[in-house]
């Protein structure tokens, strides 16, 4: 009976780890912090795009600078032209700027996300 609970909890766990694998958009928290600004803080965090994911429209109540760490992200910011972004580059998002991101190389990709943000206030605001 041990036998039959014990390899059922290895399937379960098996199963939730790889679901966790497998989510085409993951974000990880990394740093939240106050800063000298009243009302702000920093916020750091890690986004992974799975190929051919897009995050949705939306705006956070603060600044963003995006960092790819690997692969290619097209970013569209409303009023802009699309820009494409491979490892090593940046971009700065105004507050309140309406845009997205769209994991458009072959493989997995990632950035490092860095906010001054309004404290209490929702991070991500999707777009109506």
């Amino acid at each position: 009976m041990k036998m039959i609970q014990a390899m059922a909890l290895a399937f379960v766990l098996g199963t939730a780890v790889a679901a966790h694998a497998e989510q085409p958009l993951q974000r990880t928290d990394l740093v939240r912090s106050d800063i000298d600004m009243p009302g702000h803080e920093a916020v750091q965090v890690r986004v992974d795009f799975a190929p051919g994911v897009l995050a949705p429209k939306h705006s956070h109540p603060g600044e963003e600078i995006g960092f790819v760490l690997e692969g290619t992200l097209e970013y569209r910011l409303e009023g802009s032209e699309p820009v494409t972004l491979k490892a090593g580059q940046s971009l700065f998002i105004p507050s309140g700027v309406v845009h997205s991101a769209k994991n458009v190389g072959n493989g997995k990709a990632s950035e490092l996300a860095t906010y001054i943000v309004r404290k209490g206030e929702a991070l991500v605001v999707p777009a109506k």
